[in-house]
């Protein structure tokens, strides 16, 4: 929780310390110097921490509430988390489901392990024509002879 308050406190200072563009508009606002706008800030800081003296009942429902509040923001930020979780179990698992259900990479060519080589499922055998029988084998040194 305070680390929310000061993350406000911090953006809120910075948005108020950026240039601004000069518009009609501007010049019609109240012109406060920094150091009016710095004894302010002291002003209220110092009115604050009397605050509880004065009010110590409203302090104390102040500081309930943010009790309240702060497990409030634990609870919602580990169901934001157990949500998150689950949402990429779930896309892990739908890709794990996916993988499974794709063919396997292989040509059938060569038994995987576990697998028994039916006949029907091998290449046939003896597939040259009896034209390619007929012609006469030549090999490398035979090639190389006949270009000479």
């Amino acid at each position: 929780m305070r680390f929310l308050l000061r993350i406000t406190f911090w953006l809120g200072l910075v948005l108020v310390l950026l240039p601004r563009d000069k518009t009609p508009e501007s010049e019609k606002l109240p012109q406060i110097g920094a150091a009016d706008a710095v004894q302010a800030a002291t002003a209220a800081v110092s009115d604050m921490t009397q605050f509880c003296k004065r009010q110590p009942a409203a302090c104390e429902v102040g500081g309930q509430a943010a009790t309240i509040i702060g497990q409030r923001a634990q609870d919602g930020a580990k169901k934001l988390y157990q949500i998150i979780n689950d949402k990429k179990e779930q896309i892990t698992n739908d890709k794990n489901d996916k993988t499974d259900k794709k063919a396997p990479d292989h040509t059938g060519s060569i038994a995987m392990a576990g697998e028994d080589v039916n006949a029907e499922n091998e290449a046939p055998r003896d597939t040259l024509t009896q034209d390619d029988l007929a012609l006469e084998w030549r090999g490398p040194a035979a090639a190389n002879q006949d270009k000479q």
